[in-house]
């Protein structure tokens, strides 16, 4: 059980070394696979200060643009954030992964229009949330 334990803190004190691996004007932002094994996600410092929120990566008819979802993604690794299924649902095959996505997005999207917004908010068509649904085709 000894052996265990020593063998159990030598590998904790490996992980926390690899966190110091990232090369200068880079920071470790939790960790990633590599080859088998986990080793850190070095990202450029200027890339984690950058906010996907901003209204450069928004865009005027609602939601991210590619640009916002890409930038999403770098600050939060990991994320499976993609862009709004913008194919009309007449176009789209019934079942497939984005008529799914589009029906879910609705079906939420929704729900929060009508409990979490203000009559004013839900009323507004360039409220963000109707600029969205109307993105999405709901």
């Amino acid at each position: 059980m000894k052996r265990f334990k020593q063998f159990v803190s030598e590998v904790d004190a490996s992980r926390e070394e690899l966190n110091d691996d990232c090369w200068d004007g880079y920071t470790a932002v939790g960790m990633k696979m590599k080859n088998g094994r986990k080793v850190p996600n070095c990202v450029l410092k200027d890339d984690i200060k950058e906010d996907w929120s901003d209204a450069k990566y928004k865009n005027p008819e609602g939601g991210l643009t590619r640009a916002g979802v890409m930038a999403y993604r770098r600050q939060n690794p990991g994320s499976k954030l993609q862009t709004a299924v913008t194919t009309k649902p007449s176009k789209l095959k019934p079942g497939s992964k984005a008529a799914n996505r589009r029906k879910s997005f609705c079906a939420r999207m929704s729900g929060m229009k009508r409990k979490l917004t203000s009559a004013k908010t839900a009323n507004d068509p360039d409220s963000r949330i109707n600029k969205s649904l109307r993105k999405w085709n709901c």
